[in-house]
């Protein structure tokens, strides 16, 4: 995941440099979180008016150049990351586009907007509650009576989660049949607000944005903790649909297109969490490996 992020797709074209500012346009690329509190509209494609992506290190941090011009976000500020890791990330993002920009599918440039325009206007510990929040609709403790197969399912693959988390955070988390769902104590609450306040602004919008694609709290912690893969928290949070799937059968592309694009979303958020939570710095002699 990593050399991917560290290279462009022709993997001879240097990303840093430090070219002479050109003229400034505003970019306004806007792919969608799919939250209508928080989202953009969603632009239509476009045809790709640019040959060469690079990115230069400003005042304020690592800009993205379409040939000579400064992408910006939606709300036209300049686009601008605090890591170039995080910079050749997205610019690997606008660079592997082909003849057309499909924006839907530049996730990382989305989590970069979200956190610079903050369209919601929100401070740290609203981003905060807005994660905790999902522990009272979180997937994994949700669980059905009925049939038994499914029940035993859910035990097997959901409880050694909890029981992992309970013990990474030494926390108390339910389960529940109940359609109010399970009781959150508020001890369990209060320690993770504290854990998640570790985390800066940029990392606490992927956290969110993650916690929204699994419909989990507790699958987004495993994740960014490196105790789940992508595949397995995303195999997870499909549990019930798996299982009715290889019950009663596939519909022919759609759900493998759902699987992908939930696996996708899912990859880029927890990437652009990791990539925010820590100081990066890139050994520009990879770009050329």
């Amino acid at each position: 995941m990593w050399r991917s992020c560290l290279r462009l797709r022709d993997g001879g074209r240097r990303l840093l440099n430090r070219p002479a500012g050109g003229p400034c346009a505003s970019m306004s690329p806007g792919p969608t979180i799919p939250s209508p509190a928080r989202a953009y509209a969603p632009p239509t494609e476009r045809k790709r008016f640019y040959q060469n992506v690079s990115i230069t290190q400003g005042e304020g941090g690592f800009e993205i150049n379409l040939d000579q011009r400064k992408l910006k976000t939606p709300q036209a500020k300049l686009f601008t990351v605090p890591s170039e890791a995080l910079a050749i990330a997205v610019a690997t993002e606008w660079d592997s586009q082909q003849d057309t920009i499909k924006y839907y599918t530049m996730h990382l440039t989305t989590l970069c907007n979200t956190s610079l325009d903050n369209p919601t206007q929100r401070n740290k510990d609203q981003l905060i509650r807005a994660a905790v929040k999902f522990l009272d609709t979180d997937t994994i403790c949700y669980r059905v009576e009925e049939p038994e197969t499914l029940v035993e399912l859910q035990r097997n693959e959901w409880d050694p989660i909890i029981e992992w988390a309970e013990k990474r955070y030494g926390v108390e988390i339910n389960s529940s049949t109940s359609i109010m769902g399970p009781s959150v104590p508020a001890k369990t609450r209060e320690v993770l607000v504290s854990h998640l306040a570790s985390y800066n602004t940029w990392a606490l919008q992927g956290i969110e944005f993650v916690a929204a694609q699994l419909k989990s709290l507790v699958l987004t912690l495993g994740l960014i903790d490196l105790h789940l893969t992508v595949e397995q928290a995303v195999l997870l949070s499909r549990l019930e649909e798996e299982y009715q799937i290889q019950k009663w059968g596939n519909i022919e592309w759609a759900h493998d297109y759902e699987l992908q694009e939930l696996r996708a979303r899912t990859a880029a958020g927890t990437l652009f969490i990791h990539l925010c939570s820590e100081s990066t710095t890139v050994k520009h002699k990879l770009l050329n490996e």
